[in-house]
């Protein structure tokens, strides 16, 4: 089975041309179900019944298993089976009728537009690491990019003259525009922070830790919690919580739902309509506070 699961991963990257994240989470997910499955003494996929997954999905869940982890992992073994069958490696798929549990969706977390602010104002100008830090901020709450297409950005991928960033996801490259306010973050970073954090060194990455190396999604994630805190935010704040403050802020100034769209690199328009639906139940919110004839 652990070579199906190379040879499936191999074909996520190479054919479907997958982010690395989904990769190595349903590497993670599918060699958790061999293990499950080599106890009941099954090692070779044509050998795995919908019975044996089914097992596997109640023991996740006697588990204490999240609901949404259990889903992900019916996706990933949905996935995985799908592509044995189109390989002929099976003759049937054992997922067919599986039924992952209900995940409840959560509304996510968005800052008001005085938190960010005060967020933005937490990095000190007088330091390399907080030009930078300020620089990142900025930039995440401008553009909306993700983490990982932030601690990515290259130094070819700026146009500060024009005012717009460069990312690149599956091959496919989108232009975002940034403001006035993340220009002057980032002409000071480049200017007086970078490189004094770069040094000497031949790095051709944007952003860099302080010593001058690419920067993890992980070490960014601990900056961000550390001006959270510092600001006072009770949030429990994650990079991605600029993304949707980001997205909702633009609807609730009048953007074009398929501007966002472009912006934040969604394939389905159906993924952005959520900060619309978001967006009607505060305007439902005012309405009901505010109007007489409630």
């Amino acid at each position: 089975m652990t070579d199906a699961i190379c040879k499936f991963i191999h074909y996520l990257h190479n054919v479907k041309k997958t982010s690395k994240n989904t990769e190595v989470s349903y590497e993670r997910d599918l060699k958790k179900m061999e293990q499950y499955l080599a106890t009941l003494q099954i090692t070779d996929v044509v050998q795995v019944t919908e019975t044996h997954l089914n097992s596997y999905m109640l023991y996740l869940e006697r588990e204490k298993f999240a609901p949404s982890t259990v889903s992900r992992n019916v996706a990933a073994m949905r996935a995985f089976f799908q592509y044995l069958l189109k390989e002929q490696v099976i003759d049937h798929d054992p997922t067919d009728h599986l039924k992952p549990p209900k995940v409840e969706k959560k509304v996510p977390e968005i800052l008001t537009v005085e938190e960010v602010d005060l967020l933005l104002k937490q990095p000190s100008s007088d330091t390399p690491k907080g030009l930078r830090d300020k620089a990142m901020l900025e930039i995440l709450y401008a553009t909306g990019i993700r983490v990982s297409e932030l601690v990515h950005l290259e130094l070819s991928d700026l146009n500060l003259r024009m005012g717009y960033i460069v990312c690149t996801e599956h091959s496919k490259e989108r232009m975002i525009p940034f403001g006035s306010m993340a220009r002057k973050s980032l002409e000071d970073y480049l200017d007086r922070g970078r490189p004094a954090l770069v040094g000497a060194a031949d790095c051709g990455m944007l952003f860099t830790n302080c010593s001058g190396k690419p920067m993890s999604r992980q070490g960014f994630w601990k900056i961000l919690k550390g001006y959270a805190r510092a600001a006072n935010i009770m949030t429990d704040i994650t990079p991605h919580t600029l993304r949707h403050s980001f997205a909702t802020h633009l609807i609730q100034n009048g953007a074009d739902l398929k501007s966002v769209q472009e912006m934040l690199g969604h394939a389905d328009i159906s993924s952005t309509q959520m900060y619309l639906h978001m967006n009607m139940n505060k305007i439902r919110d005012v309405y009901v506070k505010a109007h007489p004839r409630k």
